[in-house]
């Protein structure tokens, strides 16, 4: 058995630690449940998924890209029916990592994977901006970005709890300026942990007016499914729920795993196992009626670059945080709700891929619409619509792409017959570029000998076949020049 490289993987985990204690408790905050149950899913993704094969170094937990979705499902079926979602997604994950398709995750457009990110990412970062300022957000996307005009008025003119707005001004600006400060310094202490417990001390110290995190044990809030929470089962919102919960958490954590083989010289992920293993925690949680889980790249990143070496370093980050919250459940009460909101807010921020943008932009622009339209989708309608017409747009542009057609007509060289039209067709003829194709066939002049030559044609599928059989018949009825076809047209049935 190899020994644990422990002077790398302890530091390493208590980094992760440090990461994800925040972004646990803001995750469950901003998605309208108790904030310990969003520790309940950290918890599980290091003691149990951490030890289960799939990826040595990535770490799991809830995500700021589900936030929106499992917001909207609570108040849709309730607090007490979010076991049961997530854990039909386990239970689904487990069927599709038995099945192998965690490789297929993989065949999944970057640009609608990025434009689901960037929706989700600024559909988190509008709604914060309302809890920063003690303010619940509207329920939709275009209210949300709508009313942000009088929400930054209130808060310039004092209208929106000035406490609140200068706590989380303040944290923001934290968040931001850390990454400035001395890499020894930054690496030491975690941007989020850092910015949150000041934000704690200042709030204590000076005794604002903020609302603070509501805190009870980890037993008081975790709950099996009951009978009742079956319902959220039975209608097609229910079943759409599940099915983005396992599109978005299964791609997120697959799609990470890729990043984070990239950071690393270890081994690489297995990605059916992967999904396995989150099936596995995503079960569990279902089971606590706890939060869904993903693997999340920022707690993986800080893994890797903390000098973790095994996946022992991910497995004690959960012994961590059940430690802390066994021992320590009162000091998440003097969190206030203000910086996790400006926690998220950083954090949706940076789910935009601006840069990316920029080079699609420049380089793809076709990509760069996808990635766009995917965004604007989830934004205006929700996550699952989003992200489905995303996929149909980018499948468009594929078989749009796919199908392109050169169609050249030339001159023969007079050495080859007089008067000799040559029709060049190269590259994809599918029924896509029929009417094109026709078009250009069909403004053949009736009275000079043509040529087709079709030998540069990559795929002729069978309306285009059909298609041109048809027109070859037609042209020879009515010409009394002759017509040959390179290579001849297969027989149409």
């Amino acid at each position: 058995m190899r020994a644990v490289p422990w002077r790398y993987d302890l530091p390493a985990s208590l980094v992760v630690f440090l990461v994800a204690l925040p972004l646990c408790v803001g995750v469950a905050v901003a998605s309208g449940v108790p904030a310990e149950l969003g520790l309940v899913t950290g918890i599980v993704g290091g003691l149990v998924v951490g030890a289960l094969p799939g990826s040595s170094l990535q770490v799991s937990g809830p995500a700021a890209g589900l936030t929106v979705l499992v917001y909207e499902a609570v108040q849709e079926f309730g607090a007490g029916a979010l076991g049961i979602l997530v854990l039909a997604t386990g239970l689904l994950q487990l069927a599709m990592g038995a099945l192998r398709l965690g490789r297929w995750f993989r065949a999944m457009s970057a640009s609608v994977v990025h434009g689901m990110l960037a929706g989700i990412g600024l559909t988190l970062l509008f709604g914060q901006l309302y809890a920063l300022a003690d303010r619940k957000a509207p329920a939709t996307g275009p209210e949300k970005i709508a009313g942000l005009p009088a929400l930054l008025r209130d808060a310039a003119t004092g209208a929106a709890a000035p406490a609140a707005v200068g706590v989380g001004i303040a944290t923001l600006l934290l968040l931001v300026l850390w990454t400035y400060l001395p890499p020894r310094v930054a690496r030491a202490v975690p941007a989020p942990l850092a910015a949150v417990g000041i934000a704690a001390a200042v709030t204590a110290v000076a005794d604002l007016p903020v609302a603070r995190v509501r805190v009870s044990g980890l037993l008081d809030v975790v709950a099996l499914p009951d009978r009742d929470a079956l319902g959220a089962l039975a209608g097609a919102a229910g079943l759409g729920t599940i099915l983005a919960f396992t599109l978005i958490a299964s791609a997120e954590t697959l799609f990470s795993a890729a990043a984070v083989d990239r950071m690393h010289h270890g081994p690489r992920t297995d990605y059916d196992r992967e999904l396995t293993a989150q099936g596995v925690g995503n079960t569990l949680c279902g089971l606590l009626g706890a939060l869904p889980m993903t693997a999340v790249i920022v707690r993986s990143a800080a893994n890797v670059q903390a000098g973790a070496r095994t996946k022992t370093s991910r497995t004690l980050h959960g012994a961590w945080l059940l430690l802390f919250t066994a021992l320590l459940p009162g000091a998440l009460g003097l969190i206030p709700l203000t910086a996790l909101a400006a926690v998220l807010v950083h954090a949706g921020a940076k789910l935009v891929p601006v840069r990316r943008i920029a080079g699609l932009c420049r380089e793809h622009r076709g990509e760069a619409v996808v990635l766009g339209v995917t965004a604007v989708a989830i934004i205006t309608t929700d996550l699952f619509e989003g992200v489905l017409i995303g996929i149909g747009l980018a499948v468009v542009k594929s078989a749009w792409q796919t199908s392109h057609l050169q169609i050249a007509v030339e001159e023969a060289p007079a050495h080859e017959g007089d008067g000799v039209l040559r029709v060049r067709l190269s590259g994809n003829a599918t029924f896509l570029r029929l009417p094109r194709l026709l078009d250009a066939l069909e403004r053949l002049p009736a009275d000079r000998p043509v040529e087709l030559d079709r030998s540069g044609l990559r795929h002729l599928d069978h309306a285009c076949t059909v298609a041109l059989a048809s027109w070859a018949a037609q042209h020879r009825a009515r010409s009394t020049a002759p017509l040959a076809v390179e290579p001849p047209l297969p027989t149409v049935v």
